[in-house]
This record gives structure tokens, sequence and C-alpha cells, in this order.
């Protein structure tokens, strides 16, 4: 984190998102403030906490997709939660603190895959004795004609090559804890939980593939080489200080009246969050995680309510209010070929698996931009959503028709073509200009 200043943390969001800058900019400088906080003494650090952001923008814009980026740029615990979830205590559904616990699992599961990679190697040679025992009989009968130790260098070559990968084995395999569903709600509990992991695993002689044994062994010795003590306490660390929260919807609880039917318990759910926003101990199975210096980005489109609002308590705990804007047509035609992962290329790589090698003309990429820019005009507004909808259309036969090539076939797409195959679309956005 420390190497990331604002800018360059706005350059790599600028690889996956088009636009929006000024939310870009918002969570650059607070993910920087924890990096400026880490470095500061104990006593001062304790009074800064995080400066929580709402974004306002249409769906689609990028408000999810700027957190999750930011998130995985650092390696930071993160969820992703919609207000709409959770009920007023009292009423049948989630609590908001299930978002904590939320995390505590996403943190948990971040840093037992570190440690695991951390041990692979360990893990790995003792997995491949235990798979040589099983395998050594069966290779035997096949060279005959060798000697013992012959044998043995041809088959620890054939396990790393992954050349038996299909050779099925009878090996004894531990029995994963099956969870159990306790809870109307569906909350579900393992019983190796509930017994703080003392019971013995079971194992059970199993016929299975080398690869199925060597995947299920590989994880099993690795949870036995990690120190689950350790990685318990080092993911209440990340997610005490590196985690944050996105709660998406947070328009939908902001009306203010309190009436029958389901709106009822809408400011009681915010009441609910401040806490968790404001700072609070929260108990999980890895133990209790202070929410003080979670980072929260709360987002939703505010078309009939707006951020007032809200609680004014809960308005104060989101100082930063950054609007996203609409994607205008060029938007559409940056989305389509500039960031890493663009539509265009998506699709690409897709077809080009059956043999089907697709070009795109800048004239067809405008008029696909064009045709999604009127549509969200003229309907819903979907943001970049709509372009998915309008590729999947204007590929429908091709997709369809791939599969079945002996040979690459390159297909040109220019803008002919384009509004042959959306013409229904084009003519109906058409007759939406003289439909009052």
């Amino acid at each position: 984190m420390e190497k990331l200043t604002p800018k360059q943390i706005v350059r790599e969001l600028d690889r996956y998102i088009i636009g929006q800058h000024n939310a870009k900019k918002a969570v650059a400088v607070a993910l920087r403030n924890r990096y400026r906080r880490s470095q500061l003494p104990p006593d001062v650090r304790e009074e800064i906490t995080p400066k929580n952001i709402i974004m306002q923008g249409p769906t689609g814009v990028g408000k999810t997709e700027i957190a999750r980026r930011l998130a995985k740029l650092v390696k930071a615990p993160f969820v992703k939660v919609e207000a709409t979830k959770y009920t007023e205590v009292g009423y049948v559904g989630r609590d908001v603190e299930s978002m904590i616990r939320d995390l505590a699992e996403a943190s948990v599961r971040m840093v037992r895959d570190e440690m695991m990679k951390d041990v692979e190697i360990k893990a790995k040679a003792n997995v491949y004795a235990q798979l040589f025992k099983a395998v050594f009989p069966l290779r035997k009968s096949v060279y005959a004609d060798k000697s013992d130790d012959e044998i043995k260098e041809i088959v620890k070559k054939e396990l790393e090559s992954g050349a038996l990968d299909n050779l099925t084995i009878e090996i004894e395999l531990p029995e994963g804890n099956k969870p159990q569903q306790l809870m109307p709600g569906g909350v579900e509990i393992n019983i190796g939980d509930i017994m703080g992991g003392i019971l013995p695993k079971r194992k059970k002689l199993k016929k299975v593939t080398v690869a199925r044994a060597y995947s299920v062994l590989m994880e099993s010795e690795a949870e036995r080489l990690i120190d689950q003590d350790n990685v318990n306490a080092e993911a209440i660390r990340r997610a005490e200080n590196e985690g944050i929260i996105f709660i998406d919807e947070m328009d939908k609880i902001a009306g203010k009246g309190a009436g029958n039917g389901p709106d009822v318990s809408r400011e009681g759910v915010q009441r609910d969050i401040l806490p968790i926003v404001e700072g609070c101990t929260v108990n999980t199975k890895y133990g209790q995680i202070k929410t003080d210096y979670i980072l929260f980005i709360a987002a939703g489109a505010f078309h009939i309510s707006s951020v007032s609002d809200l609680i004014p308590e809960l308005q104060g705990r989101f100082p930063i209010n950054v609007k996203l804007d609409s994607l205008t047509e060029n938007d559409f035609v940056e989305i389509l070929t500039k960031t890493d992962n663009a539509i265009l290329r998506q699709y690409e790589q897709l077809l080009k698996v059956d043999k089907v090698l697709l070009e795109f003309t800048d004239e067809a990429i405008r008029e696909i931009a064009s045709v999604a820019a009127a549509e969200n005009e003229n309907s819903e507004n979907i943001g970049a959503r709509r372009l998915h909808t309008i590729m999947e259309s204007l590929l429908d036969d091709i997709s369809y028709n791939a599969g079945n090539l002996d040979s690459e076939v390159t297909v040109r797409i220019d803008k002919n073509y384009v509004l042959e195959h959306l013409d229904k679309t084009i003519k109906t956005l058409n007759l939406r200009k003289y439909v009052l």
C-alpha cells in the first residue's frame, strides 16, 4: 500500500473503469489515508478513523467495480452487501452484524490461501509420497521388465508431469464435515467448528482419479501444516484495519415515512447500521472484531430519495459524498475498447475458442455505443450493462452457429452489419420519439 500514491491508485482504476474521476479520487485518498495512519504513533493512530464514502449514481456506472477493484488492488478483505437484505431487530431476516461476520469469513479465506501457498512445497512433497504408495503397485505391472528403482523414478516423473491424472486409484481420503442447517433463516454451522477442531478427521477408502486425490490431499495437508490460530489472529487484524465493506442500495432504506408493509423498518435498519459504522465490537466465530477502522463505502441511485433522507446520525458517518455521471456515447466506446477487460475483447476470446475470429471496425463500435446510449436515454438507464444486452443481440447468430467449424473463419463486423442485426432495436428507439 505504501508504494501507491493516490494518483497511482487512480491510474490503476482507470485500467478497468472509464470516467468517474471524482469517485476514484475519493477512494484513492481514503486508501492512502490508511497508510498514513499506519505510520503514526499508536496514541495518535487510535484517534483517526476512516472517512466513509457515499456514492450517488445510476446503476451500471461503476460504483461496485470501483470498490471491488480498490480492494483487489491492495489485497484487502472485501464484502459487498445490499442494505435491503437487512431488517430491524425484531423482524425476521438478517441482522446488520452479519456483514461483519461475512467480512471475517472473507479475511480468513484470504489469509488461509496465502499461508497455504507458503507451505505448498512441503505439502506437495507429502502428497506425492501418499500418491506414490497408491500408484506404484499399479504401474509395477506395466513396467514388469524394469527394476523397482527404475519404476520408482518413472512413477515420480509421471506424477509430477500429470501423465497419471486420469488414472483411477484406491486411496484413503479425509472426509469433509458436512454443514448442517440448524436455523430457519438458512444459517449453516459446521460440527467441526463447534468442537473447535478437536475431533480427528475421519478417513475413508475411496476410488478416485489421481487428479482428484491430489486436490483433496493438498487441501488437507496444507491445512494440517498451517496454524489455524495464527490464521484467525491475522485475519481479524486485517479485517479490523484493512477491511472494506460496500453497502449497496442504500437509497432503498432512505425513505422517511413509517407505515404498514415492507417499509416499516427502513429507519430501524439505518439505526442498526449506525453503531456498526460508528464503531463497535462484533462477535464472530473467529473472535471479536472492532469496526472502528473498517472503511465503509455506501452506494445508491438516489433517484426517488436523497442522501438527506437518511437519518442525520448516519449521514454524519459518511462525510464524503461523490456523484457518478451517467455514461455517454464516448464512454461506451472506451468501455468497449480501452479497458483491460474490454467487452469486445471478451467476446473475441470467447468465440476464438470455436475458431471464429471477430474483427470490429471503428464505425461499428461507434454505432454500438450510439445505440446503447440512446437505449439508456429512452428506456431504463442501466449503464454499461446495456452493452452486454446489445452485444448478445448483435452476435446471437454467430454464437449459435459457431462450434462446427473445421478451420478458423474471420467475421468482420462493420456498421452495416450492426445496423442490419440491431434493426429492430433501432426502429423501436425511433418509434419512442413519437410516443407520448
